[in-house]
């Protein structure tokens, strides 16, 4: 659809398995969406789901010039649509976290001379070091993990630097395997982006610059200084801050769009690049959380976005800088046993019924008189252990539930955890807190009920179909303001508000505080004794 009246602002996602696009009118409206799905509509580069896993089954790919050609792709469907890119007065956009571009000598004076009679994967064919990028599926960086943490002390030392202990998808440890695997290829590198930067350099015509929230991904970068760690960038290749370039915050406009894309799509002149981010952070910005707030996506793993003023990083879950405030940060915690589980105990326990899953919720006490589980059917990230384990009210362990037991032990057992290790990494419940519930069981109102109690914080839905890519165009729009002191909910006040579903349970708060500090410490307990 053709933006006829006033500005637009566009908001890309390069995630693992398609490129996503949304347009939003200055008055917030959705006014264009795309997608370019990899698998079946750029078969020529063969993966599956995005993706080429490798031989040894720990290597994991994308190839560069896919995203590239998806590009070309997705603005030829946007112009075969009628869209009029002269009204875009700024893009920005997300990447896959984690995922690395090696740009090779002198690509960077390629990108500023793009002839825009060619398409885009013609003109940087030959511009890369690493034709197949590594991405955050790779698992295959063990021992440069290792070295990275023992070269700054330990795991928790290089959490307290860069918000996360040393992780095999982390770019850090990527780099370094790339370095020492294939140091001619590292040598002839001129650039390093992250899957984000590298999107905004195409558009900018420059080597984008990494910004803080993504960078914050790394496992190379202060989170509190918001500069390259000179210690993390020495255990992990020589050279390597000349090849990154200098952090910028995730706000900043980074200048105006390359003459290519005006020659041959319309674009203004001066309209405006603003830093790409992370996927999560993009997402972040398209739930529109506030401080206080916290996100929980219910789907086939649970993740746990926060809103955090005073991080306290640790071994487990993930400190990113925030994308829209500077002074704030996010914190990300997956857990790995999510829908999957919920539908194992609805099966076994409700004859596959959701209505009758429901229903035992509703028959049951806040509290459970007691009875406490804990289902890690896969072993589980966050903590790391696996196996079922049911607890009486004096926490002696049992064999089993009744029914109705067991489905609420199930749910009140997850929002336990997920409230725990929230506040380990700095969460509390502040006046105005919200819970933005979103993934499939969102929509059942009695599990958002107990996500309502055990955080005593009313549950608002919302809907994030493209969250990523929506938060990106609202973060085009705030890039442009944030340099004057506009607040990105002043920018976006206008969007469309989440929709208040449940409120706690008068009485709840008095129940969970004393069965979160149970839950505590029978899962260290766990764990203990997963270790001997």
């Amino acid at each position: 659809m053709a933006a006829s009246r006033g500005s637009c602002y566009l908001g890309f996602d390069f995630s693992t398995q398609q490129l996503k696009v949304v347009a939003i009118h200055e008055d917030l409206n959705l006014i264009h969406q795309n997608n370019v799905q990899f698998d079946s509509e750029l078969k020529e580069f063969r993966t599956q789901g995005g993706v080429h896993i490798h031989a040894d089954g720990l290597t994991v790919t994308s190839p560069v010039l896919m995203w590239v050609k998806a590009l070309d792709m997705i603005l030829d469907k946007m112009k075969a649509a009628g869209f009029d890119f002269s009204c875009v007065r700024a893009l920005s956009g997300s990447g896959q976290q984690h995922g690395s571009v090696y740009w090779k000598k002198e690509a960077c004076q390629v990108l500023s001379r793009l002839d825009p009679e060619k398409p885009l994967h013609k003109l940087l064919q030959g511009q890369f070091a690493v034709e197949d990028s590594p991405i955050w599926m790779d698992s295959s960086t063990s021992a440069q993990c290792s070295n990275l943490e023992k070269a700054v002390g330990c795991a928790q030392t290089l959490a307290d630097i860069t918000g996360s202990r040393a992780y095999e998808r982390f770019t850090g440890n990527q780099v370094a395997k790339i370095h020492q695997s294939k140091p001619d290829v590292y040598s002839e590198t001129e650039r390093i982006s992250l899957v984000s930067s590298f999107a905004a350099s195409i558009f900018l015509g420059d080597h984008a610059p990494v910004d803080y929230s993504d960078g914050s991904g790394m496992n190379l970068m202060d989170i509190f200084s918001k500069q390259w760690s000179l210690p993390c960038l020495q255990a992990t290749a020589p050279g390597l801050q000349a090849k990154l370039g200098a952090p910028v915050p995730s706000t900043a406009v980074l200048g105006d769009v390359s003459s290519y894309f005006v020659k041959r799509y319309g674009f203004p002149m001066d309209c405006k690049v603003v830093a790409f981010t992370g996927d999560n952070p993009g997402s972040l910005a398209g739930m529109r959380l506030q401080e206080g707030d916290v996100a929980v996506s219910l789907g086939t793993s649970d993740t746990v976005f926060l809103w955090i003023k005073e991080p306290n990083p640790t071994i487990e879950g993930h400190i990113f800088c925030n994308p829209v405030d500077c002074q704030s940060y996010m914190a990300l915690i997956c857990f790995k046993n999510g829908s999957l589980t919920r539908e194992r105990i609805r099966n076994a326990c409700a004859g596959g019924s959701w209505d009758v899953f429901s229903r035992s919720l509703r028959s049951t006490p806040v509290g459970n008189h007691g009875s406490l589980g804990i289902y890690f059917d896969a072993m589980e990230i966050t903590p790391p252990a696996v196996g079922i384990y049911r607890f009486n009210k004096e926490d002696q362990t049992v064999e089993g539930f009744s029914g109705e037991e067991e489905i609420r032990a199930l749910v009140e057992g997850q929002f336990l955890a997920k409230r725990v290790h929230a506040e380990k990494l700095g969460y509390k419940i502040i006046p105005g807190t919200r819970v933005l519930a979103t993934g499939g069981a969102s929509s059942n109102v009695d599990i958002l009920q107990v996500l309502s109690d055990v955080f005593n914080a009313p549950v608002y839905t919302i809907d994030v179909a493209n969250s990523a890519c929506l938060g990106c165009a609202y973060r085009a729009l705030h890039g442009l303001v944030a340099e004057a002191g506009v607040a990105f909910q002043e920018a976006v006040r206008n969007a469309p508000e989440p929709q208040l579903a449940v409120t706690p349970t008068p009485g709840a708060e008095k129940v969970y505080e004393s069965l979160l500090r149970r839950y505590a410490v029978l899962e260290e307990k766990i764990l203990r004794e997963t270790k001997q």
